[in-house]
């Protein structure tokens, strides 16, 4: 006789058809959230139910989720950039090359966010902090430090910043960063970088870059002019703003793949420039999840696919804006729609390896035929294996035998893409 294998039973809080599809794709069974589960592929609000002191609930071995406990050290603005700085001061004390800074104090390999800073509006305004710094901020409240929180997200002027937030509380905590003025434009117009990162493990550090990430443009031309500065149409490149301009389109929805922004770049910028681009893009995204490393909750029944966002300006330096614990599985398009069934399929691959029932106690990496449009981004185990001066010949373009690695004679820390 021929033993069947048992089926996945699944749950989730998030009604997508790009997940349930999915789901019933593989055969796995739907099951009620009270009921035994195997999978669950829940909300950012669920998981903290799930790991709460107050439930006391332990998952079983059989048993994987989509998110880590404590997530929002990386996916709250506030936090992400605490635990980067944190990291930066680390790097410093040990000696690191890698915490370099230039003549002015700045980081010149670990500069990969604007400058940001928290404190209550009010005090900032009334003190002149704004107006004596820099001329335009993103400001936010410090609870919705998440940029597609729309209803509170403003660009300001410093120097018109105290009417424009008189009636504001004064005990409430915001967020603010500095805008980038001097965005890369195509065709007049700003735009920036979704891509998807799957993190499988902190502690050793696993990730994986999918291919398949997208530009998101605005509709109007951009312009710094103070006019233009309330036009969402001009600096916001959120698909749920811009699908409300007269000019959006319904067909592409505004979006451009990332291989068309790098043969556009390539044929523009030059294939050199264009490589080094997207190497600091993933140099960005390893220290920013190494820097949040440490103090992850690496709980072995977690993996989460995270949403980062990336602009890139005029002199082609990327800074990271914010990473998102949910990015959107909302259709926006046809292409859209079939992007995120394949991004949702080739993550399932990789979290629930040949769709079996989950065991946490396996923790080995995929084999390289399961991986889909995702690529090995990091793997901090084969990065010490290759030895502890791996950073400084990678600063020094020297070949480290891994694909991935390209000489440049700046000396910048090149990203090592382990295969």
């Amino acid at each position: 006789f021929r033993i069947m294998a048992a089926k996945v039973k699944w749950v989730t809080d998030i009604e997508k058809s790009v997940l349930i599809n999915n789901f019933e794709k593989r055969g796995w069974i739907q099951v009620a959230e009270n009921e035994d589960w195997n999978f669950y592929w829940m909300s950012v609000q669920t998981i903290r139910n799930v790991f709460s002191v107050e439930t006391g609930y332990r998952l079983s071995d059989d048993q994987i989720v989509n998110h880590f406990p404590n997530h929002y050290e990386l996916t709250r603005k506030d936090l992400m950039v605490k635990n980067i700085k944190r990291y930066r001061k680390e790097l410093e004390k040990e000696g690191s090359p890698l915490a370099e800074k230039d003549e002015n104090g700045k980081y010149i390999y670990l500069g990969i966010y604007p400058v940001n800073f928290k404190s209550e509006l009010k005090w900032l305004i009334d003190l002149g902090h704004l107006s004596s710094i820099f001329n335009f901020w993103y400001i936010m409240p410090d609870a919705k430090c998440v940029l597609s929180t729309i209803t509170t997200l403003y660009i300001v002027l410093a120097k018109d910043a105290r009417s424009q937030f008189v009636s504001q509380s004064s005990k409430e905590a915001y967020v603010i960063s500095l805008y980038i003025n001097n965005p890369l434009l195509i065709g007049g117009k700003k735009f920036d970088l979704r891509l998807y990162v799957l993190v499988s493990t902190y502690r050793p550090l696993r990730c994986y870059m999918y291919k398949l990430g997208f530009c998101r443009f605005c509709t109007v031309k951009y312009t710094p002019s103070t006019s233009e500065l309330d036009n969402m149409f001009v600096h916001l490149t959120n698909v749920a703003i811009q699908k409300h301009g007269d000019d959006y389109n319904h067909i592409h929805g505004g979006k451009w793949t990332v291989s068309n922004l790098r043969l556009y770049l390539e044929s523009t910028r030059g294939k050199e420039v264009t490589n080094k681009l997207f190497d600091e893009i993933h140099w960005i995204i390893v220290q920013s999840l190494k820097a949040v490393a440490p103090v992850m909750n690496n709980d072995k029944h977690c993996f989460e696919c995270y949403g980062y966002d990336i602009i890139i300006d005029d002199k082609l330096k990327p800074w990271l804006i914010e990473v998102n614990a949910s990015p959107s599985l909302t259709s926006s398009t046809a292409n859209d729609r079939i992007l995120k069934y394949n991004l949702i399929n080739d993550t399932l691959n990789i979290a629930v390896p040949n769709g079996e029932i989950p065991d946490c106690k396996w923790n080995k990496s995929p084999p390289k035929e399961v991986l889909g449009n995702y690529e090995v981004l990091y793997d901090e185990e084969m990065a010490q294996s290759d030895g502890p001066d791996r950073d400084l010949r990678s600063r020094s373009g020297q070949s480290t035998g891994v694909k991935g690695n390209r000489t440049r004679d700046s000396g910048k820390p090149v990203l090592t893409t382990w295969k």
